[in-house]
């Protein structure tokens, strides 16, 4: 797509912007991929029809507030990206855009406050730990809270976990494999500390070293996908400065916290920090994906047979091409029928902070993903990011359990029932 963007205006990320949009040559194989446009059917609330809009924007022809609704709909799931034939990098077009138009649209009130919590609160587990001690009592008085804050609290346990011993791992069995480090990110250490213990013991069973660094911090994602770039490179050189370099991977195991590491490139371009943020993502694997590169030792078999449905988390099949790797770790756990799931490309609605921010359409997206479980008749669903779990738990009108790769992973490795 021709345009006429002045790169140094936009700069240091004007030109990673043109170049996705000059990329884009309007044939319209994303649309079908596109979770608001099928549930829409709107052309501005495509891939296609929003890179038009950002460029009239960045062109100056159209105003950032014109434009807004269309782009806070847009789920940043990147499934374009994957159905783009011209391999159109919508993803490093998004997040420098929300950044540059956050500064100057408009905001009513309660959107500027329910803002301000999120970045300030979310990210930080001692700020969201206090947070969740006064959930209680804010659902009895949800009806006195604003929607958004209500949606919120529909999503949150009454408390928070213990989250005892996440930074202390288990001894490596056997031989050392490899050394690496974990992100024990924010949200996911309070809502779902299993997860990271599950992670810790599977590693130590595959010969795995892990160091969990002490001063590291939110990956950033959540400030970067809301707009606050600031925010979010400050979250990043914390982590350069927090992670050790002689290690052999920086380990993830929620779906958008790779995802963003991942960016920290795009994130400091321009910066002293880009060619180490460059260096550091490289060095950035999903849990499922390090263990089949170095051969997971096979687990005992499942104490029972059981179906189990796999979700693809929007951030590792599309953002991270992590798609073949969960599935061949389930494959290779006797006692255990992979069933797919239709649609699986469809984002399941939770998107980071989208299922708050965009209620209505995240829960016709939990739906409708719901239903495609419930048709596999599946006894277990299995994915790998925390978000799409709890999108699945709420919208399972028969419950199934939902569980993290990995904790499936442990449960055969101790020879128990996952949940």
């Amino acid at each position: 797509m021709q345009h006429q963007i002045s790169l140094q205006q936009y700069s240091p990320h004007g030109e990673a912007m043109a170049e996705a949009i000059e990329k884009c040559v309007h044939c319209g194989f994303c649309l079908p991929a596109c979770p608001t446009y099928l549930d829409l059917g709107e052309e501005m609330d495509s891939p296609r029809g929003r890179i038009f809009l950002i460029k009239e924007v960045l062109e100056g022809n159209l105003t950032v507030d014109d434009a807004a609704p269309y782009i806070d709909r847009c789920l940043g799931c990147v499934a374009c990206q994957t159905a783009c034939p011209s391999g159109v990098p919508y993803g490093q077009l998004l997040t420098p855009y929300r950044a540059m138009s956050d500064s100057i649209r408009s905001r009513s009130l309660s959107d500027r406050l329910f803002r301000k919590f999120v970045l300030n609160v979310l990210p930080y587990p001692a700020r969201m730990r206090w947070a969740l001690m006064g959930g209680g009592l804010a659902k009895r008085l949800r009806f006195l809270l604003p929607r958004r804050m209500r949606e919120m609290l529909d999503l949150l346990p009454e408390k928070a976990k213990a989250t005892d011993n996440q930074s202390v791992s288990p001894q490596p069995i056997g031989e050392v494999r490899a050394r690496v480090a974990l992100l024990s990110g924010c949200a996911q250490k309070l809502l779902a500390p299993e997860i990271h213990a599950s992670t810790l013991r599977v590693l130590a069973q595959n010969g795995v070293e892990v160091v969990v660094p002490e001063k590291q911090v939110c990956c950033g994602a959540l400030a970067a996908h809301t707009g606050d770039l600031k925010l979010a490179v400050r979250f990043a050189r914390q982590n350069l400065a927090a992670f050790p370099t002689d290690i052999d991977a920086i380990i993830s195991n929620a779906a958008g916290c790779g995802s963003g590491m991942h960016e920290y490139g795009l994130w400091l371009q321009g910066e002293a920090e880009e060619t180490a943020g460059r260096e550091f993502a490289a060095r950035v694997c999903d849990i499922a994906k390090f263990l089949v590169q170095i051969g997971c030792r096979t687990p005992p078999a499942y104490p029972r047979r059981i179906r189990v449905a796999y979700h693809d988390a929007c951030h590792l099949a599309h953002a991270q091409k992590v798609r073949s790797e969960p599935r061949t770790l389930l494959k290779n756990i006797e006692n255990i029928e992979l069933v797919p799931i239709r649609d699986a490309d469809i984002c399941c609605g939770s998107a980071g902070t989208y299922n708050i921010e965009q209620p209505e359409i995240a829960k016709r997206l939990g739906a409708a993903k719901a239903r495609a479980v419930q048709e596999t008749g599946a006894d277990l669903v299995v994915t790998g990011n925390i978000g799409c779990m709890m999108q699945l738990q709420t919208h399972l009108e028969r419950p199934v359990p939902v569980v993290h790769t990995i904790q499936l992973l442990d449960a055969c490795y101790r020879q128990c029932e996952v949940v």
